[in-house]
């Protein structure tokens, strides 16, 4: 029986996205956070310092596709755990303790995408990038339509 590569689809995405995604949940499991809680911790790691709180919320809200009222809610879960912290009146900081948290996960996360990884021409690697932030540009112009 020969089996053909598939063209890529929503569904070869949905596949690849949930497949990698599952791994992802499962390492930072075992640091008790969740995807969503590092999503969000992540923007304020790799800022260079403060960020706007509804910067954050914005930014998770686009990548995630969750309501304000969502993204909020697992940023003050952030707030509660002293992972990031308050910075003035409408600005967040991560804390050495979320940075602390954000080295581990990262850590323990890239061997795993390493091996995910392993063998793929860097040739295909750009093409899929390409192909994949077009088509997420395409989406989230869709999206916003539907929203309008």
């Amino acid at each position: 029986m020969t089996t053909t590569t598939p063209a890529l689809n929503p569904r070869v995405i949905a596949l690849a996205h949930y497949a990698a995604r599952a791994l992802l949940e499962h390492a930072l499991a075992r640091h008790g956070m969740t995807f969503q809680q590092s999503v969000t911790l992540r923007l304020a790691a790799v800022a260079d310092g403060p960020v706007e709180r509804d910067r954050v919320i914005e930014d998770v809200v686009g990548a995630l596709k969750t309501d304000p009222a969502q993204a909020r809610s697992v940023l003050d879960e952030l707030v509660a755990e002293e992972l990031v912290a308050p910075h003035g009146p409408s600005q967040v900081r991560i804390t050495d303790a979320g940075r602390e948290l954000f080295a581990t996960t990262s850590a323990a996360t890239a061997p795993i995408t390493a091996r995910v990884y392993e063998g793929i021409p860097e040739e295909d690697l750009v093409v899929a990038g390409r192909v994949l932030s077009l088509i997420t540009e395409r989406a989230n112009k869709e999206l916003a339509a539907l929203k309008a």
